[in-house]
């Protein structure tokens, strides 16, 4: 059956994921895993400048369709046969870009990634035209939704040709005009969306990326027991880690009180998603240092544990934390991110760190105690 794709309320009662969005969810849940281990083993093999410019790349390319899909989906989703099917060619766009990874990390090759990218937005014009279609009153916001996102895929391939000397800069410039065609679009009239809806969405997408950090603890105990070397200290603080950012993650609310806190807050977590996904391509590639096979130096390694985890710590002590918060609270995420970057450069640096977020995670959740026994 086809339907209008009429916007729908904004205070409307009990709006939880649909089984389509956790379809959507899953397919990200192979690209991401590509993402980590290719730049994980990039680490590993000492080309870790290489290797992360290819990872921002390619996260990049992942996390911004997922982010208009979401944002898109909480104004408008209706789930009708023409919704479900063109979210599928979306789907499978993510799939392409998944399969395309690797030739990123290795021969700097771009094509199979663009092109999955421009299928997933593609498809995204052909939602906002039907939002343009159904919806008079968001007509000029939808148009400039449709009309931005198709320029730049003519962009986008055109980079492809462009000499290797101008693709960076290129990228980047790309990639901010495409993080600024929402705030144009929205200029006009704000879409619908959802604050619950938008908060338990950048939830759940936050726990499938947690899941490349756990399989890296995995990754310790099974090849610890494969080789015979003692890894569970190593796994038993992977997960300490992983446990930490999941506590500090959702110990905070979420602050959607407004158009302009809510464009602040879903791009935070382009910094927020990214670092955790780096941070399970650092955890396995300590596996590596400590089973004497990886190619890279020590402090190599810890960074791509260390360096994320402190970017994740003051990215949500900005957008989640901060904001509600006063006194001793106020100061501990960013603190915490100094002792961690600290912990780079000392004796057992994972073990350290680990220590470090635990700290956080009790502190944290004492004072809170302490404040709402203040506030009773």
């Amino acid at each position: 059956m086809i339907k209008k794709l009429l916007a729908r309320d904004t205070a409307e009662t009990h709006r939880v994921a649909t089984p389509l969005e956790l379809l959507f969810d899953l397919s990200f849940v192979v690209a991401v895993a590509q993402a980590a281990a290719s730049l994980h083993h990039a680490v590993s093999e000492n080309h870790a400048g290489a290797g992360l410019l290819a990872f921002c790349m390619a996260f990049f390319a992942l996390w911004l369709p997922w982010l208009n899909f979401t944002w898109f989906a909480s104004a408008f989703d209706n789930d009708d046969t023409l919704y479900r099917i063109i979210t599928m060619v979306q789907i499978a766009g993510v799939l392409v870009i998944a399969a395309g990874i690797p030739a990123v990390f290795e021969h700097q090759d771009y094509r199979i990634v663009v092109s999955g990218y421009v299928v997933i937005r593609l498809a995204m014009v052909t939602h906002w035209l039907r939002a343009a279609r159904d919806n008079p009153a968001h007509k000029a916001c939808a148009y400039r939704y449709a009309g931005g996102i198709a320029a730049m895929q003519v962009l986008w391939v055109l980079w492809l040709f462009v000499p290797p000397g101008l693709a960076l800069a290129l990228w980047v410039l790309g990639m901010l005009t495409e993080l600024l065609i929402p705030a144009w679009a929205e200029r006009t009239t704000a879409t619908t969306w959802h604050p619950h809806h938008i908060a338990e969405r950048h939830g759940l997408f936050t726990l499938i990326v947690l899941g490349e950090s756990i399989l890296a603890a995995t990754l310790a105990f099974q090849k610890g027991f494969d080789s015979g070397v003692n890894l569970i200290s190593l796994a038993a603080a992977s997960l300490i880690i992983v446990f930490s950012v999941w506590w500090i993650y959702f110990e905070a609310p979420s602050h959607l009180l407004n158009l302009k806190k809510a464009f602040l807050w879903g791009y935070a977590h382009l910094f927020i998603l990214g670092s955790i996904a780096a941070l399970g391509a650092g955890l396995a590639a300590s596996v590596d240092y400590d089973l004497h096979i990886a190619h890279a130096p020590g402090t190599t390694v810890a960074a791509f544990t260390t360096v994320p985890l402190a970017v994740f710590l003051l990215c949500v002590w900005y957008v989640q934390d901060c904001p509600g918060q006063a006194g001793v609270r106020k100061y501990l995420l960013p603190l915490g991110a100094l002792a961690v970057l600290a912990a780079t450069f000392g004796p057992a640096p994972i073990h350290v760190t680990a220590g470090i977020a635990l700290v956080l995670c009790i502190a944290t959740r004492l004072v809170q105690s302490a404040d709402q026994r203040v506030a009773a």
